[in-house]
């Protein structure tokens, strides 16, 4: 009997090698493209002052967006971390104006508030069996709720002379203490997402959850994980806002969970998880920011900025799903 021999796996064509290596690049690309453009519509956008300013309000969506990438990594959306940084920063401001704790405490209260929603999120998730969609709806609503209940909508005003220099101090002439504190977080997250058997575990359970739980990988427990660093992460971006306003603001974070996730998906992750990455999301964030700057510079109004992310939104969106395809 001839013996036939097994025949090869379909290698991936030339042709679409090369397409995912330029999708890969698309985030990287995109942020060049705008930076020529705005550079060429405007003398300031180039300027140091301008620049730095860019990155200083970047530090508040940029922490939010670590946090966001790995509940969409995993296949989940989390539309509350802008009602979490709300309620987080109004508890710590509470906590120290009101009741007299010291500023240190008070912000170990604002990440434990944090962390305890996006629990709670994480739990409706995988205790209740909620569609990650609505049981962060419900957490955006309760914790905006009671962000406007803990002072009956007003804002709570002053905090420490050395909190405040947290965000304008510069050392070396241009880094912050908290935009020091992001590029750490980002490393940070860098490493573990792509070096770390905890990083490769959140792909796999974006990838096929039911096969990653087959190959023994808690899906429950890391999945209420992700979502609780995520709530984290959002009362510690409320803390470093608070720095920024020197006050704490029931209104605080309000749309931020639309541009935290177009950061995320602009950074070239997956709405349908298993892909994503934190230098993706870095550069989405940058991309963002600098859309927001230029637009701004050219007299753009807030509301056709609106419109414009939508558009870019739509547009990663459609890259994603086409380069899904080809694959």
């Amino acid at each position: 009997m001839a013996i036939t021999s097994p025949s090869p796996a379909k290698a991936a064509s030339p042709a679409t090698a090369w397409t995912d290596r330029l999708m890969a690049h698309v985030p990287a690309l995109s942020l060049i493209v705008l930076c020529i453009v705005f550079s060429l519509s405007s003398d300031v956008f180039l300027s140091t002052r301008n620049l730095l300013n860019v990155i200083d309000q970047l530090t508040v969506l940029g922490i939010l967006a670590l946090g966001m990438t790995a509940v969409i990594v995993i296949g989940g959306i989390d539309l509350s971390v802008g009602s979490v940084l709300a309620v987080s920063m109004m508890v710590m401001g509470w906590a120290c104006n009101v009741q007299g704790v010291p500023m240190p405490l008070a912000i170990v209260a604002a990440l434990v508030v944090g962390a305890l929603c996006g629990t709670f999120s994480g739990l409706l998730i995988t205790r209740s069996n909620l569609p990650p969609f609505i049981a962060t709806l419900a957490t955006m609503s309760i914790a905006r709720g009671l962000a406007n209940l803990i002072t009956d909508g007003s804002q709570i005003v002053g905090y420490p002379e050395w909190f405040s220099g947290l965000s304008i101090t510069r050392y070396f002439g241009f880094l912050s203490a908290t935009v020091a504190l992001f590029l750490v977080l980002f490393v940070i997250g860098q490493i573990y997402m792509k070096y770390r058997a905890g990083g490769r575990a959140l792909y796999a359970i974006g990838g096929n959850p039911e096969v990653a739980r087959l190959a023994g990988l808690p899906v429950k427990r890391i999945t209420l994980g992700v979502y609780a660093m995520c709530g984290l992460l959002a009362g510690l971006a409320g803390v470093v806002m608070s720095t920024r306003l020197d006050s704490s603001q029931p209104s605080g974070g309000l749309g931020y969970e639309l541009d935290t996730i177009a950061a995320v998906v602009i950074g070239g992750a997956s709405l349908a998880g298993g892909a994503g990455s934190i230098f993706g999301t870095l550069m989405g964030v940058l991309t963002i920011g600098v859309l927001r700057n230029g637009l701004n510079l050219v007299g753009t109004s807030p509301f056709v900025q609106q419109i414009v992310i939508g558009v870019v939104i739509v547009l990663a969106v459609m890259v994603d799903a086409n380069k899904r395809k080809l694959r």
